[in-house]
């Protein structure tokens, strides 16, 4: 009953009205801020049916319900900030954003920006943030009169904004989205790497027609494009650069995987051919593991070894046998 409350209190569900007794639609955080912004926190711990109703939120701004009787189709029209811990409490600089959240890749690309927010152990940076937790619970009549807007006055501006500004993109900035957009593209192609994908160029365009409504603007201007263009790319080198080329890799937020460990993994894949055609007969799993462990040069992991297996299972390249014995398909 506590999950299905907490899933409740994200998304959506049915339950029973204790004083009624009648089945009823319960409306979560996602349909509540429906034309608002959803934030949440501890984006990581959630079950996997809750990210799954997730998708069809971040892709199609509605949540569909057919349970109990009830079929609905509900607008989630809401912005979502979200942030999550990594998975060891602490960032590995040598794993990739997806390795370090653990979180489905497919999630991760419907981001528009993802930042991340480490700890640089820097005395100035302790300094800065300490003075601003202390004033939080302590301000004093110099710091107020230093504040530069009030939040009533922010509130409604954000208010009038949403509600009377709807920017259009002009010629310019269309044609600046679009050699933006070639540009990405261009900068991966040399090296066999996709750097942008169209969800990028829609990205862009979202981000450039909220800077125009920012300023209170209805029309999209090239200065919007390159404050988006700015944003965007200062997103994607903190979460799309492989930890082991230094390069950007949009492939790691697609995907999950970055081009190196992608053209590794198929590396590792036919050294375990090699290994099953010399030794001509079955292999167990830990006889397979320790040999190839033995003979390849650069070293891998248990799970690295692991999913090749199952991708050469899927190719119909090798058989696995009930008693865990591997053996090549036979042609």
């Amino acid at each position: 009953k506590q999950w299905y409350q907490r899933r409740v209190a994200i998304t959506a569900g049915i339950t029973r009205d204790p004083e009624a007794k009648q089945v009823v639609l319960q409306t979560g955080a996602l349909v509540l801020s429906d034309n608002g912004v959803c934030c949440i926190d501890e984006f990581d711990k959630m079950d996997d049916s809750t990210r799954a109703v997730l998708h069809e939120v971040m892709e199609q701004q509605t949540l569909s319900i057919a349970k109990a009787g009830i079929i609905c189709v509900l607008n989630a029209r809401a912005s979502v900030l979200a942030a999550a811990n990594p998975c060891d409490s602490r960032w590995n600089a040598k794993l990739t954003i997806v390795e370090n959240i653990q979180l489905p890749h497919t999630l991760l690309s419907r981001f528009d920006l993802i930042f991340l927010m480490l700890d640089p152990q820097d005395e100035n940076f302790d300094r800065r943030l300490a003075t601003h937790l202390v004033s939080l619970y302590y301000r004093n009549g110099a710091r107020v009169r230093a504040e530069s807007i009030d939040s009533e006055v922010l509130r409604d501006y954000i208010a009038y904004a949403r509600t009377f500004i709807n920017p259009r993109l002009s010629d310019e900035a269309g044609q600046k989205l679009i050699q933006t957009y070639v540009q990405m593209r261009k900068i991966g192609m040399g090296r066999g790497a996709v750097t942008a994908y169209p969800r990028q160029l829609e990205s862009l365009i979202r981000l450039a027609e909220a800077h125009a409504r920012m300023r209170l603007s209805n029309v999209v201007e090239e200065l919007d494009v390159n404050e988006a263009t700015r944003l965007h790319k200062e997103a994607i080198k903190q979460s799309a650069t492989d930890p082991k080329t230094g390069q950007i890799d949009m492939e790691i937020l697609m995907t999950g995987m970055s081009a190196s460990s992608r053209a590794k993994r198929a590396e590792l894949g036919k050294f375990v051919i090699q290994t099953l055609k010399n030794g001509n007969r079955a292999f167990k799993m830990s006889e397979l593991y320790d040999t190839c462990k033995e003979g390849y040069k650069d070293g891998f992991t248990q799970m690295q070894y692991e999913m090749v297996l199952r991708d050469l299972t899927e190719e119909n390249k090798i058989v696995q046998t009930s008693n865990r014995h591997i053996r090549l398909k036979e042609a």
